[in-house]
């Protein structure tokens, strides 16, 4: 496996890279263009054709070493092998046209980095050609020969192996940036949790106990000799019981929310609507999972808009529309053919329960506009999702 494996990609991009570090990398790479540049030009005059090829040179050997970047990073031994073979040949080719210093240049460039980027099997041939290669050119001896070779291929390891080190330093800095992450998600629905129980057992069993005394109460009441006064106490009873059981419902409703345990919105839409007579959803877009938070504007808002159909335009037609956008979810509730009497809501919205609704809204990034359409009342919500 060492010798078959690649670095980690941790290891061969710049995530993770240090200022200094950057600056450093920078620096060498200004320094070896520059350099190129000078041993291609350096040599005497040349005319405008030979400074057309050696400017081309240049920069099909900078393409040639980015590409050869990009390829290790993505772990392409072929290809990457091939780019150090363009680069070799092109270090030949400028030894042959007596620039010598780009071709010694790109020779040790190619062995340190091959020792560096590539499976140790791919990279050893590869530093041995390279530097064989630079030795069979170099004329100052075998003792300066054998020194630069030998150091050339440590700097190659020990960058692999500073590499290595790096990458394994941001894995685990990543691993632990997921793990809080984790622990705040399970603190927050721990927390969630608790206080879901802290409804349960406070409103939800106050509710229940408020059902079963006023259904008592309605048989009582029932049981009574018919008379107006007696019709009017039942009437206000069974509209207490209605109001007290969709209290309940609605609680759990907000306890599922809290568990993470919520229905899809697009159901909970249609059984809102249904109690509204006569009423439409329609759902457009790709569906998918909203976030607790969006989930629950989405909800609160409807409802509320609901509420105000019932109360400001009795019998109307109720459309109800619900789109998933990338990156958002809009809703829009719309009445027609009520008796809707606009001064009682402001076209803006201004009635207390819209505004809460708007600034839920906008506590998620999101807008909320209500105020009078071309037949009725129109609500619509927009949230990220």
């Amino acid at each position: 496996m060492t010798w078959t494996s690649w670095p980690s990609r941790e290891a061969l991009s710049r995530r993770g890279r240090t200022r200094p570090r950057a600056a450093i990398a920078w620096s060498v790479r200004v320094l070896v263009l520059t350099l190129m540049l000078w041993g291609t030009f350096s040599n005497g005059r040349f005319g405008p054709w030979e400074v057309v090829v050696g400017l081309l040179g240049v920069i099909g050997c900078v393409w040639a070493g980015w590409a050869f970047f990009r390829t290790s990073l993505e772990h392409r031994l072929w290809p990457s092998l091939g780019l150090l073979a363009l680069l070799m040949a092109a270090a030949f080719g400028a030894e042959q046209a007596g620039a010598s210093v780009p071709a010694v240049i790109l020779w040790c460039g190619c062995a340190v980095t091959a020792l560096e980027r590539l499976p140790l099997s791919a990279g050893v041939p590869a530093t041995a050609v390279a530097l064989a290669a630079y030795a069979a050119v170099n004329t100052e001896g075998w003792m300066t020969t054998a020194v630069t070779t030998g150091g050339l291929c440590l700097a190659g390891y020990v960058l692999r192996l500073d590499a290595e080190a790096r990458g394994s330093a941001q894995r685990l800095l990543e691993q632990e940036r997921a793990a809080r992450v984790a622990e705040a998600e399970s603190a927050a629905l721990d927390e969630r949790s608790r206080i879901a129980r802290e409804i349960h057992d406070v409103l939800a069993h106050s509710l229940s106990a408020q059902l079963v005394h006023l259904e008592a109460a309605r048989l009582l009441i029932e049981r009574e000799p018919s008379g107006e006064f007696r019709n009017q106490v039942l009437e206000r009873v069974v509209a207490a019981r209605s109001m007290a059981r969709d209290g309940l419902a609605e609680t759990r409703q907000a306890l599922s929310a809290l568990r993470g345990e919520v229905s899809p919105v697009e159901d909970y839409l249609r059984q809102l609507v249904a109690v509204v007579e006569p009423g439409e959803v329609t759902v457009a877009g790709e569906q998918r999972p909203l976030t607790a938070e969006a989930s629950q504007v989405v909800r609160r808002v409807a409802q509320e808009a609901l509420t105000n159909v019932r109360k400001h335009a009795p019998g109307a037609d109720v459309l109800v529309r619900l789109e998933y956008l990338p990156g958002e979810v809009a809703l829009e509730v719309r009445d027609r053919g009520g008796r809707l009497r606009v001064d009682e809501l402001a076209v803006s919205g201004s009635g207390y329960g819209l505004l809460g609704m708007r600034e839920r809204a906008e506590l998620l990034g999101g807008t909320l506009e209500a105020g009078p359409g071309e037949e009725g009342f129109v609500v619509r919500l927009r949230v990220p999702a």
